[in-house]
Formats: structure tokens, sequence, C-alpha cells
């Protein structure tokens, strides 16, 4: 499988939500990657509903949506029918993960699990091969645009031992900090997916940087 890039529409320029989201279109990233923040679960608070509905409208890749929210369960049904493909809940807001992991399926959706930097990968061990992708946050979540935690590496080759051993398909995704300097590091520790916000949007070509990110770990 190809190495993914998504960028992170947080850090588009919401003025210009529609130009930013046609440089993806066009672009060599594979996904859009969109976090919804409750300002409960983190200390911010990013799109609602109606946003992505019109993202919805424009995206012509795959919808990569990652729920940073208390009780992600009331909202499955809500982001299948706005278009995610994708849909991310944060193991540290689900008290029951394997059912919700069920009802994001039931919709039709794939199933992801994002851990925050302090949460250790064994405990998905018991729900690995319902887990579709795991979301590696390689910064606090809730804000764009920090530095990149050190210990990810070694997460991510502990959470690609834990895939092998129990013989799951579930890929890896790698959110926060990312930038050229990281990549392929993250790729050869086995991660799949790069989530880049800034490093992206807040560079002078926001299209070349996309190009060689991409060529960086697909070579």
């Amino acid at each position: 499988m190809s190495i993914k890039i998504a960028p992170s529409i947080l850090a588009a320029d919401f003025a210009n939500l529609q130009r930013d989201i046609e440089m993806v279109n066009q672009s060599d990233a594979d996904w859009f990657h969109i976090d919804i923040m409750d300002g409960v679960f983190v200390p911010n608070i990013s799109f609602g509903m109606p946003v992505l509905e019109a993202i919805s409208k424009h995206a012509k890749k795959t919808i990569d949506v990652h729920l940073m929210i208390v009780d992600p369960d009331r909202y499955i049904k809500t982001f299948a029918d706005l278009g995610s493909n994708i849909l991310t809940v944060h193991y540290e807001a689900c008290t029951h993960l394997h059912r919700t992991l069920q009802a994001i399926k039931a919709e039709g959706m794939k199933a992801g699990v994002a851990l925050n930097p302090h949460t250790s990968v064994t405990l998905l061990e018991d729900t690995i091969k319902d887990i579709d992708l795991v979301c590696l946050m390689s910064v606090n979540p809730g804000f764009g645009g920090q530095s990149f935690i050190e210990n990810t590496y070694k997460k991510v080759k502990q959470l690609k031992e834990i895939i092998n051993r129990n013989g799951a398909s579930t890929i890896i995704e790698i959110d926060g900090g990312v930038t050229d300097k990281n990549a392929k590091q993250l790729v050869d520790a086995g991660a799949d997916v790069l989530v880049a916000g800034s490093f992206v949007f807040r560079s002078e070509n926001p299209l070349k940087t996309i190009a060689t990110l991409n060529s960086q770990v697909n070579s």
C-alpha cells in the first residue's frame, strides 16, 4: 500500500475554504483530514456539521473525520449522512469502544480509534481486529501548529507489532507535527497515513509541499 497524505483542513484558510479544498483535490494528497472539536473533550472548538457538509460537496477524495468530542456515539449516523468515509473516535471518550466501532461500521464507514500521547497502544490489543485505522496523536489534541512528540516513533513500532501479532489489517495514521523532517522516519517505523496541517497550508506553495512529502515517503 502506498503511504497516504492527508492534509488537515483545520490549518486551511477558513475565509477561503473552497479554494483550499480545490487545492487538495488537485494535489498529490489522498485524503481530507477533518477535525471536529467540541470545546469539552479538547480546549478548542472547530468545525460544526454545516461546514463538514459544505466540504463534502466539493471534496473529491476520501473524507477522514477525526472526532475530538465527548459522547461520539450520539453523532455517528449524522457524520455518515454528511459524507464521512472514515470516522475516528478517541479511545479516551468511549466507554464501550467495541460497540462504538460496530456502530460506525453499521453506517458504512471505516472505523478509526485515536489515542492521545499519554495513552498506551497496548489498550487496543483486544479490539485491534475491529479497528480499520489507529490515529496516533503526535501532539496534544486541540490545536494545530504544535511540536512533534518524539516518543511517537516508539508507539508506532509497538502498535505495528500488535497489529502483526493479531493478524489485523489495521493501518496507522500519525496526526500532529508531521513535516518533511520526520515523515520518512515515521513511515520506516510503520506509519501508513500522515496528517499534515500547518506544514502544508502555511507553506509558500502547498501543492509543491504535498508533492514533495508524497515523493519523499513513496519513493
